[in-house]
C-alpha cells in the first residue's frame, strides 16, 4: 500500500510513495482509490494544472505508476466521512446473480446494461463501488478494463495487484480475445471484415463525451463478422483489436451501419428501426473472453445475451 512521506495537516501538500501493489496502475485509478470522496472532475483538473505531480514532474492521467514513484498531492477538499451511499436492491441482486467466474486473483462479472463501471459524473456508485461494498473482505478490487454504461457483458476485476499487472500486459499485447455481439441497422457486407479508422475523443460544451474519426486520432482497428441477417438489420460479432473509447460503436457508424439503440452515434434509419422494435437500450453485449491465467492456464468464458436483447432478435426472426 502507498505510504505517506509526510503527513501534514489535512489541508497541506503531501506525497505518496507508490508501493509494489500499485506498480503498473494508471495514475487516475490510483488517485480515485487513495483519495476517496474527492470528485473525479477535481482530480482531473488538478492533473491538467500540474497540481498533482509524479517525481516532481507533470504527467497525464494514463501514466503507469512504478514502485517507488513519489506522487505529490495538493490540498484537496474531501467530504466529511459518512456512510457509503446505500446500493439499490435491484443492483445488489443483479450483481450477485451475474458472477461468471471467480478465483483468488480474478473476478468476472456479466455486467447488466445501465450500470456504469464506476461512479462519477453525477453517479454516486458504479460496479466497482458496489462490489467493494458487497465484498468488504476483499481488500483489493480493481477494474481491469471498462465497458460503456449501456453495454452489457463480461468485465474483469482483479483481486490481486499481480493479476492486474499481468492482464494489463496481455491487453497491451493483444493477448486477450474479447468478442462482442452487436445489432446494426442495414445489410452489413460479408466482405467488410475490418474497419480501421483513427479515433479522437471530443468533449462537447455540455460536457458530453463523444468520439469521432479523425486523421490525427489514435490508431483503431475492429474486426467484424456477420452472425445473422434480418430484414433491415444484421447481427455481427465485433472484435476490438485496439481498445479505444466507444470504438465498436463509432467504427460501425463510420462504416454506415450504426448500432441499434445507440443514442450517440445513430442515424435516421437506426433510430426508426430501434423505435419500431421497441428496443430500450444499446444492443451491444460483451459475449466472450479468452485469456491465459498465469497459474491455471487458458480460460474461456461466455455470457449469453440478456433476455431483452434475445427478444429483439426473436421479433426480427418472426
Amino acid at each position: 500500500m502507498p505510504e505517506l512521506e509526510d503527513r501534514p495537516a489535512n489541508h497541506g501538500v503531501h506525497n505518496l510513495s507508490v508501493g509494489e501493489d500499485s506498480a503498473g496502475q494508471r495514475l487516475d485509478n490510483f488517485l480515485v482509490r487513495e483519495l476517496k470522496g474527492v470528485p473525479k472532475t477535481r482530480l482531473y483538473r488538478a492533473l491538467r494544472k500540474g497540481e498533482i505531480r509524479v517525481n516532481k514532474g507533470r504527467v497525464k492521467a494514463d501514466y503507469r505508476l512504478a514502485a517507488g514513484d513519489s506522487v505529490r498531492i495538493p490540498p484537496l477538499r474531501r467530504p466529511s466521512p459518512s456512510e457509503p451511499t446505500p446500493l439499490p436492491r435491484y443492483w445488489v441482486q443483479q450483481i450477485g446473480l451475474r458472477v461468471v467466474y471467480e478465483d483468488d486473483s480474478l473476478l468476472v462479472i456479466n455486467k447488466p446494461s445501465g450500470l456504469a463501471v464506476h461512479g462519477g459524473s453525477g453517479l454516486s456508485f458504479g460496479l466497482i463501488e458496489s462490489l467493494r461494498q458487497l465484498r468488504p473482505a476483499d481488500r483489493y478490487l480493481e477494474l481491469v478494463h471498462r465497458l460503456d454504461r449501456d453495454t452489457s457483458g463480461l468485465i474483469m476485476i482483479a483481486r490481486r495487484p499481480a493479476m492486474l499487472r499481468e492482464l494489463h500486459r496481455q491487453l497491451r499485447e493483444d493477448k486477450v480475445d474479447k468478442r462482442y455481439l452487436a445489432l446494426v441497422a442495414g445489410k452489413w457486407p460479408a466482405s467488410l471484415r475490418v474497419v480501421e479508422a483513427p479515433l479522437e475523443k471530443n468533449v462537447l460544451q455540455s460536457g458530453e463525451r463523444m468520439v469521432r474519426v479523425a486523421r490525427e486520432g489514435k490508431r483503431s482497428v475492429t474486426e467484424f463478422t456477420v452472425v445473422e441477417r434480418f430484414d433491415g438489420a444484421t447481427l455481427v460479432e465485433a472484435k476490438p483489436v485496439t481498445g479505444r473509447t466507444h470504438q465498436i460503436r463509432v467504427h460501425a457508424r463510420h462504416a454506415g451501419f450504426p448500432l441499434l439503440g445507440d443514442d450517440k452515434y445513430s442515424d435516421e434509419r437506426s433510430v426508426a428501426l430501434t423505435r419500431a422494435l421497441g428496443l430500450q437500450r444499446l444492443f451491444l453485449h460483451a459475449r466472450s473472453l479468452r485469456l491465459l491465467l498465469p497459474e491455471s492456464g487458458p480460460l474461456a468464458l461466455e455470457a449469453a445475451l440478456d433476455p431483452d436483447l434475445e427478444n429483439i432478435l426473436n421479433k426480427l426472426r418472426n
